[in-house]
């Protein structure tokens, strides 16, 4: 007879149950996650909801961007191909790659979600790093997801929005890990910081705050030299590209002539007393009638000593003369310079807002019924097209106001919108938190609270004090607020012992308990108990008092001796070395422990006694 071998058995071999599955479709794991995210994050998602609806209202009601007097100079910028010397140009080469499109409609959009990744990182790392609670975190993304400004301010063709955006991430990657970035991490940090910065050249102070923080916190010399290096590189190939246009290795010809505008609300050339060749710059006006710092620049409403000069204020040598003059001013006039950013820097916790510098500034700040029209300045021969405006879109540039978008938008940015005054609220809940933590130096906080702070204090030292300049600042306030007070500091701790009432120095104190009467021991252990290290417990050996804790009944020593049981011997080996040890009170030889004397906590235990010093408290 032939025998069959037997067939292979078709059960899985080892290695096929190992072997890695197929993924799950990607429509399954994008129900996945939506899951995780309701379930996880449902109050943010219910408050961010509104939020995306606002901006698609914006969209239709204002077709397809907002216009304000920087728009202009950046499209023109954009279509040339050029360096602007006013300002850096950053947003006309970021326009620049969407040009393609020629659609307005795609820049605003883009710069609608930038507002809204700016609330959800804000939320994210206030629940991720520093463990805040779903309501705290979500209220510190609400001013900048709500603020009808902000939201007008993203519809606007300017580089506000994308600055914003970029800041905020920057400060995300850097605070995220709580061992502090990874070194590509940290190069992307600093390459995200220098695109920042050929933006809006208010960041470079900014910059200054990112490697001074990594310092401080050791993350380590590469991290450190890794942003700075990586950080240079846009701006010193911007600095390359402005040096081959305008012959000089700068980011632009305008600082100097700025901060000649800031001091000549109060300059005064009988104390400054210049050289000759700065004459030219002096005014005989008296301070008080002189007009607002930026009508030094833009003549609103008279000339300007800028305009006595042969060549354009916005050139290398009036620029840098003008620059020179302003610093004489400033050292000369140490005080009337504090007052003048002073003043500036106040106008911005304003619970109103004033119409300011001038009324058509003012309204471009606003949802209006109108659009506004291109200005004539922006006029240009490019083919078909007599405007900048017209040539990047290779169309119509006028804003198209739809209604009832429009009327909601209108009526929603006159009620909806963070005044100055909470804003300077809010930056004192955070000074509090950082206070607390002063031996830590004011703990991760203080980062966001400087940034925000410089993004107000630096516009008013240095040129004048604008409304565009405050939104960016309050969502790092909001951050700073909450971080501040997070659990595991020192503002956290102080909340915490409040919400459960208790006080915040209290401290355990340990006394000693009423020694027993003179001739009172501890009843003697019997016949075959064996002492500690199996030495007999002589008869009459008195236990010491325990130590009680302040506020605890104190418990006798008789009471003690009482009610402890007696420790037996092991059978057969009465007194015997090696006998299992019997149980003592701590410090007597041969004595029973006492229980009520063996419960008492350590001292320095328990919950009233956690030490908040370490944190400041």
């Amino acid at each position: 007879m032939r025998v069959m071998p037997e067939a292979t058995s078709r059960a899985p071999s080892a290695r096929e149950d190992w072997s890695v599955h197929p993924r799950a479709p990607f429509s399954a794991r994008l129900r996945a996650l939506a899951a995780r995210i309701w379930s996880e994050h449902r109050l943010f998602v219910i408050v961010l909801t509104p939020a995306v609806l606002l901006r698609v209202d914006a969209e239709l009601g204002y077709r397809w961007q907002a216009w304000f007097n920087d728009s202009f100079e950046y499209l023109e910028y954009t279509v040339k191909f050029g360096l602007d010397p006013v300002r850096v140009s950053g947003y006309s080469i970021w326009l620049k790659i969407l040009q393609p499109f020629h659609s307005y409609a795609l820049i605003t959009i883009l710069q609608h979600l930038m507002g809204l990744a700016v609330g959800v990182m804000i939320y994210a790392l206030a629940r991720h790093r520093y463990h805040v609670a779903a309501w705290a975190a979500t209220l510190a993304a609400v001013p900048v997801l709500y603020d009808g400004f902000e939201i007008e301010l993203e519809h606007l063709i300017l580089s506000d929005a994308p600055f914003l955006f970029l800041i905020v991430l920057a400060l995300t990657l850097l605070l995220w890990n709580p061992e502090g970035p990874s070194l590509r991490t940290s190069a992307v940090i600093g390459l995200v910081l220098g695109i920042a910065e050929i933006l809006r050249s208010v960041a470079l102070p900014l910059l200054i705050f990112f490697p001074v923080y990594m310092i401080i916190r050791r993350f380590g010399w590469k991290k450190v030299v890794a942003s700075i290096a990586m950080c240079l590189v846009p701006i010193v190939a911007y600095m390359g590209l402005f040096d081959m246009e305008h012959g000089q290795f700068a980011m632009e010809d305008a600082d100097g002539v700025f901060l000649y505008s800031r001091v000549m609300t109060f300059a005064e050339c009988s104390k400054i007393h210049p050289p000759a060749d700065e004459l030219w710059l002096c005014t005989t006006v008296p301070p008080d009638q002189r007009p607002i710092a930026q009508d030094y620049i833009w003549r609103s409403t008279q000339d300007t000593p800028l305009d006595r000069f042969t060549s354009p204020e916005f050139a290398q040598v009036p620029d840098a003369l003008a620059e020179n003059f302003a610093i004489r001013a400033i050292i000369a006039q140490p005080v009337d310079y504090a007052r003048a950013v002073f003043d500036d820097t106040w106008r911005v916790f304003k619970w109103k807002r004033d119409v300011f510098p001038n009324a058509q500034t003012y309204n471009e700040y606003l949802f209006l019924p109108k659009g506004q029209p291109i200005p004539d300045w922006d006029k240009a021969n490019i083919g078909p097209y007599h405007s900048y405006a017209a040539a990047y879109v290779e169309g119509n540039p006028n804003t198209q106001v739809v209604a009832p978008f429009s009327t909601i938008m209108i009526d929603y940015q006159k009620y909806v919108w963070v005044p100055g005054t909470v804003y300077g609220l809010i930056l004192l809940v955070g000074l509090g938190g950082i206070v607390l933590a002063w031996r830590r130096l004011g703990g991760d906080a203080l980062l966001p609270w400087a940034i925000s702070l410089a993004l107000v204090v630096v516009p008013a030292a240095t040129a004048e004090f604008d409304y565009r300049y405050v939104l960016p600042a309050v969502p790092f306030a909001c951050l700073a607020a909450v971080m501040a007070f997070s659990r595991g500091t020192a503002g956290g701790n102080v909340v915490r012992r409040l919400a459960e009432g208790l006080p915040l120095h209290r401290r355990r104190q340990v006394v000693a308990a009423p020694a027993a009467p003179a001739g009172s021991a501890a009843p003697a252990a019997p016949a075959g108990s064996a002492a500690p290290g199996g030495s007999a417990a002589p008869a009459g050996s008195a236990a010491p008092a325990a130590p009680v804790v302040s506020g605890a009944p104190a418990v006798s020593a008789a009471q003690c001796a009482s009610a402890a049981p007696r420790a037996s011997a092991a059978p057969g080996a009465s007194g015997a070395s090696g006998a299992p040890r019997a149980s003592a009170a701590p410090g007597a030889s041969g004595a029973s422990a006492a229980p009520g004397a063996s419960a008492a906590p350590a001292a320095g235990t328990g919950d009233d006694e956690r030490d908040l010093t370490a944190d400041g408290v």
